[in-house]
C-alpha cells in the first residue's frame, strides 16, 4: 500500500492539494484526520474491488448477515493495524509533525448499536473478512444513534447523538443500487390460468439508499462491506401550496415522516406511532437487504437458476429484528419470480438461519395483527399462509397437541409472534452459549426442538481479539508477541504458549505493570470526565454492560452500600481500596434500570464525599459507553463484574473482552461463564450463587423478605433505600425498595447476596498474593483464545452456512 514512510508521506501530502485545496500545514487536526481515513478507505475500496472479482470468479457462497445493530467503533486505528501499515503511518505524521494518537479521536464512535448485539456482529464481520469469506453486513444508516448517554443530577438524559455531522469518510454512498420499498396499500387478487396473482397497490414507495462501509480483515487480503440503509423519499417534491399558506412543517411532512424511519435506532415503542416506526424500521431493513440479494444473484447467476440459489446463497438473522426476511424472500419469490408455494418454501428455509439471543420473554418481539396487515398487507398475507401450513402439519393425535400448538403458532391472540416465524422459516437456529441453547431446547422453544431436534445447535459468542487486545492494550500485545511469536493474531489458540511462562516472575511483573499503566491512563480519563480523583494501585472493580434488572447492576450496588456500612462501623475492616466502575445505558423508556444509575450515582456522591473511610471505596460511572470508552476500560480491569441471574444471560461478551485483557471473573454459572470455568477451573475465577436449575427450582417457593429477616446487614441497606439516608424523601429509592421487598425480588438479588459477598472477599484476598494473582491473570489470558469470534464465525461457515 505504502512502500515506505516517504512514500506515505508523499501521498498524504499531495491528497491534500486534491481534497481540501490548502496544504497539510494550514489544516486542522479533523482535517488531516479525514484525509487520512479517505486515503485509507479509497485503498480499502479498491482492495474491495478484488475480493469481490475474486469471490466471483471462485464462485463462493454470499453470506448476508442481517442486524438492527453494528456497533462498529472506530475504524482508523483498526485498519491501519490490518493493513499492516500503522508503524509507517505513525512514523510518517512523525515526521511531519503530527501524532497518529491526537487524530484518532477526531473519528466519532458511528452510532449504529446499543451494546452486546451489535458489537458482536462488527466481531463477525472482522472475522468473515479475515476468513476470506464472501460476506456482506445489511443493517441500517441512524442518523442520531441509539441516544448520547448524559447524567443530569445523577438521573441518565437523553440527547441525539449527531455521529454525522462532520460526514463519515468511510462509507460509500452507491446511489446507483437503491431500492424501493413499500408500506400500506391494499392487495387485489386476479385469477390467471387457473392461478391466483396477488398485485399490491396503493401503497406508499420510501426510497432505500446504500451506504457501504469497507470491513478490513487483518493481513489486508480481504476486504468486505457493510451496507448501511438509509430512508429517503422517492422523489423531491413539496406541498408547494401548504409552504407558500406558512404551514411549512405540513409541506414537508411526508419527507420527514419517510426520513424519521432510520433517523434513531430503537425509537420507543411504548405508544402505537412508536411501535408503527418500529416495524417500519425492521421492514424497511429486510425488504431493502432481500431485493438487493435478488438484484445481485439474478446479474450473477442469471434469472432462472433459483434452485441453486440456497447453495450460493446464505441469509442470516441476527435475533428477531430481521424475521422479516422470512416472508420477504417468499414475496418475492412468489409474486415476482413466478415460482410455486412449496419450491420458494423450499429456497427460503434453506437459505435463512436463525440466532437468537434471549430468553426473556419481553425480548421476544411481537407485533399486533391489525399493525401489521394495515403496514405491509402482502406480507401479513404470506405470514398468515405460513401459519396456517405450520397448523395443519401439527401432529393432533398427541394429547397436547394443542399446547403446542398455543406455544409455537406464528399468529396466536391478535399478535404475530416473530421468533416463532424465524424458527418455522430457517433451517438452523443457535444460541449463543452451552447453557443458552440447552435453555431454548428444553424450556423456550421446546416444541419446535422435540419437532426438529437437528435445527438447533450452538454457537457460543466470540469477539474480535485483534480489536480488543491487539488495538485495544498494544503493549501487552507487544509482550505477547515478543514472549510467543505473532501467530497469536492469526490464530488465538496460540495464546496458550503463554501457560509456561505462569511461573517467570519476569514475564508476571512485566504484566502487572501493563496493568497498572492502563490503570492510570483510565484514572486520567476519569479525573478529565468526571472530576474524580481514583487511585490506580486501588483494585479495579468493573461492571460495564447495558442496564438490566436481570444483569444486576443492583446487587453489586448492595454491596457497595454494605461494604460502605461496614467501614464505618469497622474503620480498620481489612480490604483493599476498590474502585468500583459502572458504565452503560439504559433504555429510555425503562424506568427501573434509570433508577439504577440514580442509585449508583447517589451512593457515589456518599462514598467519593466521606473522608471517614479513607478512600478505601470509590464509585465512578462512566457516562455514554462507546467501544472506544471500552477499549479503554477493559485493559485496567482487575475483576470482571458478571453477575446476571443464572439462566437470564444468553452468553454475554463483555465477560470475553475482560478475559483477554487478564481480569479476573468474580460471576455467575450463567451465560459464557460456564464455559470460562470449563477453560480456566475453580482457581481462576471467582465463582457464586444459584446455578440456573436452582433457580427454577426455588421459584414459587421464594419470599425475599425472610432473606431479609434473617441479615440484619440486608435488612440496613433495605431501610437504606427509603429512610432518608440518600436525603430527602423525594431522593428515596421506593421502585427499588419495593421490587427487592414488595414484589419479592424477580431476580434473586437478595438470594445471592451472601454467597456474592463471601466470592467478593476471596477475590479481595486473592489479590494480596500478587504473584498469584498475576498467574490467574495470565491463565485467562492463555485460555482466553477460544473466545475469538474467527472460532465462532468458523463454526457458523462449516455447520450453518455449509462454506467449506
Amino acid at each position: 500500500m505504502f512502500a515506505s514512510k516517504d512514500d506515505f508521506k508523499e501521498q498524504y501530502l499531495a491528497e491534500f492539494t486534491k481534497t481540501m485545496a490548502k496544504p497539510f500545514e494550514e489544516c486542522t487536526k479533523r482535517e488531516r484526520y479525514e484525509v487520512l481515513a479517505k486515503m485509507i478507505c479509497s485503498r480499502a475500496a479498491k482492495l474491495h474491488t478484488e475480493t469481490r472479482l475474486r469471490h466471483i470468479s471462485q464462485q463462493r457462497k454470499q453470506v448476508y448477515y442481517f442486524s438492527m445493530e453494528f456497533l462498529i467503533g472506530r475504524l482508523l486505528n483498526n485498519y491501519l493495524i490490518n493493513l499492516g501499515i500503522e508503524e509507517t503511518v505513525r512514523r510518517g505524521l512523525k515526521e511531519l509533525g503530527e501524532d497518529l494518537d491526537q487524530l484518532l479521536p477526531m473519528e466519532p464512535d458511528p452510532g449504529l448499536g446499543n451494546g452486546g448485539l451489535g458489537r458482536l456482529a462488527a466481531c463477525f464481520l472482522d472475522s468473515m473478512a479475515y476468513l476470506d469469506l464472501a460476506g456482506m453486513g445489511m443493517g441500517a444508516r441512524y442518523r442520531f444513534g441509539l441516544f448520547k448517554q448524559t447524567i443530569e443530577d445523577g438521573r441518565q438524559t437523553e440527547e441525539p447523538d449527531p455521529w454525522l455531522v462532520n460526514g463519515y469518510p468511510w462509507e460509500i454512498r452507491n446511489s446507483d443500487s437503491a431500492v424501493s420499498v413499500h408500506f400500506g396499500g391494499k392487495v387485489e387478487r386476479t385469477y390467471e390460468d387457473g392461478k391466483i396473482n396477488f398485485e399490491h397497490t396503493a401503497y406508499q414507495t420510501v426510497l432505500a439508499v446504500p451506504y457501504d462501509v469497507p470491513i478490513v480483515g487483518y493481513d489486508g487480503k480481504t476486504v468486505n462491506m457493510l451496507r448501511l440503509w438509509q430512508a429517503e423519499p422517492a422523489e423531491e417534491k413539496i406541498d408547494l401550496a401548504a409552504f407558500n399558506n406558512g404551514k411549512y412543517s405540513e409541506a414537508v411532512r411526508e419527507r420527514n415522516e419517510i426520513e424519521a424511519i432510520t433517523a434513531i435506532l430503537y425509537p420507543d415503542d411504548s405508544t402505537p406511532a412508536g411501535k408503527e416506526l418500529r416495524l417500519k424500521q425492521e421492514y424497511f431493513l429486510t425488504a431493502a437487504g432481500i431485493a438487493s440479494i435478488i438484484d445481485n444473484y439474478k446479474h450473477q447467476y442469471g434469472a432462472d437458476n433459483w434452485r441453486a440459489f440456497s447453495d450460493r446463497t446464505a441469509i442470516h438473522t441476527n435475533d428477531t429484528h430481521p424475521a422479516l426476511c422470512v416472508p420477504e424472500l417468499m414475496r418475492i419469490l412468489l409474486d415476482q419470480e413466478n415460482l410455486e408455494w412449496d419450491d420458494a418454501w423450499d429456497i427460503v428455509t434453506k437459505t435463512i438461519s436463525f440466532t437468537n439471543h434471549t430468553i426473556m420473554p419481553e425480548a421476544l418481539e411481537k407485533w399486533p395483527i391489525d399493525l401489521i396487515q394495515r403496514l405491509l398487507p402482502r406480507v401479513y398475507m404470506i405470514i398468515e399462509e405460513i401459519d396456517r401450513r405450520y397448523r395443519e402439519n401439527i401432529d393432533r393425535s398427541q394429547a397436547d397437541w394443542q399446547d403446542r400448538t398455543r406455544s409455537s403458532a406464528i399468529l396466536w391472540d391478535g399478535q404475530v409472534r416473530m421468533a416463532n416465524l424465524s424458527i418455522i422459516g430457517s433451517h438452523s437456529v443457535n444460541g449463543v452459549a452451552s447453557i443458552h441453547t440447552n435453555i431454548l431446547k428444553h424450556d423456550v422453544f421446546q416444541t419446535f426442538y422435540q419437532e426438529s431436534p437437528d435445527k438447533f445447535n450452538n454457537k457460543t459468542n466470540g469477539v474480535s481479539h485483534r480489536r480488543f487486545l491487539l488495538e485495544a492494550n498494544p503493549a501487552l500485545g507487544r509482550l505477547i508477541t515478543t514472549s510467543i511469536g505473532p501467530e497469536w493474531i492469526s490464530n488465538a489458540y496460540h495464546l496458550e504458549n503463554l501457560l509456561p511462562y505462569a511461573n517467570d516472575d519476569l514475564f508476571l511483573n512485566q504484566l502487572e505493570k501493563i496493568k497498572y499503566v492502563q490503570k492510570c491512563r483510565l484514572a486520567e480519563y476519569i479525573k478529565e470526565h468526571n472530576g474524580i480523583t481514583v487511585d490506580p494501585a486501588s483494585i479495579f472493580d468493573v461492571q460495564v454492560k447495558r442496564i438490566h434488572a436481570y444483569k444486576r447492576q443492583l446487587l453489586n450496588m448492595i454491596k457497595i452500600i454494605y461494604l460502605y456500612n461496614r467501614l464505618k462501623k469497622e474503620p480498620d475492616l481489612d480490604l483493599h481500596p476498590h474502585t468500583f466502575l459502572f458504565s452503560g445505558k439504559a433504555a429510555q423508556s425503562y424506568e427501573f434500570a434509570k433508577e439504577v444509575i440514580r442509585l449508583i450515582h447517589a451512593m457515589a456522591d456518599v462514598v467519593n464525599h466521606d473522608a471517614q473511610i479513607g478512600g478505601k471505596l470509590k464509585v465512578v460511572f462512566l457516562e455514554n459507553l462507546s467501544v472506544s470508552i471500552g477499549q479503554l476500560i477493559y485493559p485496567a480491569a482487575d475483576i470482571s463484574e458478571q453477575i446476571s441471574t443464572a439462566g437470564k444471560e444468553a452468553s454475554g461478551t463483555g465477560n470475553m473482552k475482560f478475559m483477554f485483557n487478564g481480569a479476573l471473573t468474580l460471576g455467575t454459572m450463567d451465560g459464557a461463564n460456564v464455559e470460562i470455568h470449563q477453560l480456566v477451573g475453580d482457581d481462576n475465577m471467582f465463582l457464586f450463587g444459584l446455578t440456573s436449575s436452582q433457580v427454577t427450582d426455588l421459584r414459587g417457593n421464594y419470599r425475599s423478605l425472610d432473606i431479609c429477616e434473617h441479615s440484619s446487614a440486608l435488612m440496613e441497606i433495605i431501610d437504606q433505600l427509603v429512610n432518608g439516608f440518600f436525603g430527602s424523601d423525594k431522593d428515596a429509592f421506593w421502585s427499588i425498595h419495593d421490587a427487592l421487598i414488595r414484589y419479592n425480588d424477580e431476580y434473586f438479588v437478595l438470594a445471592d447476596f451472601e454467597d456474592y459477598m463471601r466470592a467478593f472477599f476471596e477475590a479481595d484476598q486473592a489479590y494480596t498474593d500478587r504473584r498469584r494473582w498475576n498467574k490467574m491473570a495470565l491463565t485467562n489470558i492463555a485460555m482466553a483464545g477460544h473466545f475469538s469470534s474467527d472460532r465462532t464465525i468458523s463454526q457458523y461457515a462449516k455447520e450453518i452456512w455449509k462454506i467449506k
